[in-house]
């Protein structure tokens, strides 16, 4: 059985969907045509009967009313015969009399002869002598006149039972029933009845119940069947149409799950095709994304591996050669080999603790107090003062005692975490700046209009750092390769470890070159709400 992929699913809940729809068109239209076809009839059929309208109009107008009308089947059904005449009181005139065509072509072809010239009026009976017998009279009647046929050899086809008058019916100017079949008004087609502009009453047809000919049916049919081949078309393009849609649709899921299953398996060069702006576009950019940014990851950690593995080697290297020399007799031990290894041993373990601390998360173990932080720094600089004053590095302080004097700035943060970022970035200046430079250190404190911060300035002289190097100053484990090199010390970490440790109290550490030659570290952390 194929899998039902998610494309599928839409397909078949499209298809589903869409055959729904198409069989309750067909279905529908079928019954409004049923329903609709007798009251389309009925408004046609109506509006042919334009002669009653007028001999109910002379009716009215001869009357005043329709009250001799009302409930009068006599008086409708003469009508109905056109005989106008019979109906109005004291109107025998010829004028009165208004037949529809097809009946008074059915009167005239019953009682005229053959041969009788197209004059309109019946032959006069022709004179015979008197001394004719009347077997004679006879026959000179005979030949020139026909007898009118009974009433039951032409019956009158308005009292049919599909006749349209057994549906019709005389409303007055209300709606209210006059004369005439009992129907239902609400479904009935109306023609007005007009005196100027103003309606009298209406003539009310109502539509045929059921197909009762078989014309009827074979309109119906030939309808139905028009409508269920159009559905049947519609479904067809609608089913094609939604299958390529759903393909085209999916094919960047499609695509997309390709690629996460090459990514799981550890190809991280892998890349998808993005067309549009649409949210599979979006998400395809998305992934692309993801996967540059593993890739990078990846590839950063298998260089900290090697590079944390090439300073492990180095102590441990040094202590292995000074080892094997004692086995082989070369040196003897005494106090200055026992030195040399216990440096080796002091520089790996520190080493050691400079990788777990740059492999922590600081904010999990950041014990966050009320800090003082330009009393820390002062520590720090007290601390490493005598190193200065041995390189003969000049330390410019000046702002830090001035604003130290003036006010405090108070953050919330871990005084043992600070105080390692800035042993860090002094022993950086004591590495890496030649001796007689200088280091500078300006301090600024910005209020609550100002973004409420304290931003400090660790500017020393040369030498300098590259800008193609700064960005990677903060790395782990890189160490600027020309002037700044391996050969002065250091692990590599400690800028690392000062970036981690400033973004976990909130602030912000960034390296440009300095004006005095050498490198600027710009520190920026937020002050306390009380500060």
């Amino acid at each position: 059985m194929p899998r039902l992929t998610l494309s599928r699913k839409i397909f078949l809940a499209l298809a589903a969907l869409l055959i729904v729809l198409l069989l309750s068109f067909a279905g529908f239209s079928i019954v409004a045509l049923q329903r609709g076809l007798g009251a389309y009839v009925a408004e046609i059929e109506i509006r042919r009967m334009d002669w009653l309208s007028q001999l109910l109009l002379k009716h009215y107008v001869a009357n005043g009313d329709w009250k001799k009308l009302r409930d009068n089947d006599e008086a409708w059904h003469r009508l109905r015969m056109g005989q106008l005449a019979i109906v109005l009181d004291g109107a025998a005139s010829p004028d009165d009399r208004r037949l529809p065509p097809w009946y008074e072509r059915r009167t005239q072809g019953a009682t005229r002869l053959e041969g009788d010239p197209d004059n309109g009026a019946p032959p006069l009976l022709p004179s015979a002598p008197s001394s004719s017998s009347p077997s004679q009279q006879l026959n000179l009647v005979a030949p020139r006149f026909a007898m009118p046929p009974p009433p039951w050899f032409f019956p009158d086809p308005r009292g049919a039972a599909d006749s349209i008058y057994q549906r019709l019916a005389l409303l007055d100017a209300q709606g209210a029933p006059v004369v005439g079949a009992t129907i239902d008004l609400e479904n009935a087609a109306r023609l007005p009845i007009r005196r100027g502009r103003s309606v009298v009453g209406y003539l009310a047809l109502a539509p045929m119940e059921g197909l009762e000919s078989e014309a009827d049916r074979a309109f119906l049919a030939r309808q139905s069947g028009v409508i269920a081949l159009t559905g049947l078309c519609g479904l067809a393009f609608a089913l094609v149409l939604s299958w390529l849609l759903a393909r085209r649709w999916f094919k960047p899921i499609d695509e997309l799950t390709q690629a996460a299953q090459d990514v799981a398996r550890g190809r991280l060069s892998t890349r998808v095709a993005v067309h549009g702006s649409d949210e599979l576009a979006l998400l395809g950019k998305t992934f692309n994304d993801m996967a540059q940014r593993l890739d990078k990851v990846e590839a950063s950690r298998r260089a900290w591996l090697a590079d944390a593995a090439h300073e492990l080697r180095t102590p441990l290297a040094a202590m292995r050669a000074e080892i094997e020399a004692l086995q082989d007799g070369v040196r003897t031990f005494d106090e200055r080999t026992a030195l040399r290894m216990h440096r080796q041993v002091i520089r790996l373990g520190q080493l050691v603790d400079d990788l777990r601390s740059s492999m922590r998360e600081p904010q999990n173990d950041l014990l966050t107090t009320a800090v003082f932080p330009l009393a820390l720094l002062k520590e720090a600089l007290d601390h490493t003062r005598d190193r200065f004053a041995q390189r003969g590095i000049a330390v410019e302080r000046d702002a830090i005692d001035r604003i130290a004097a003036s006010a405090q700035p108070v953050i919330d943060g871990d005084a043992h975490r600070l105080h390692q970022v800035f042993m860090n970035l002094l022993e950086n200046t004591l590495a890496y700046t030649d001796a007689g430079g200088r280091l500078r250190i300006d301090v600024t404190i910005e209020g609550a209009w100002t973004g409420n911060c304290l931003t400090l300035l660790f500017d020393d002289s040369a030498p300098g750092v590259s800008d193609e190097e700064i960005p990677r100053l903060f790395d782990r484990l890189f160490r600027g390769e020309t002037s700044r090199s391996r050969a002065l010390g250091g692990s590599g970490l400690g800028l690392s470890i000062c970036r981690a440790t400033i973004e976990a109290h909130g602030g912000s550490i960034e390296a440009q070159a300095s004006p005095l030659g050498g490198l600027r570290m710009t520190i920026t952390l937020p002050l306390a709400a009380s500060a």
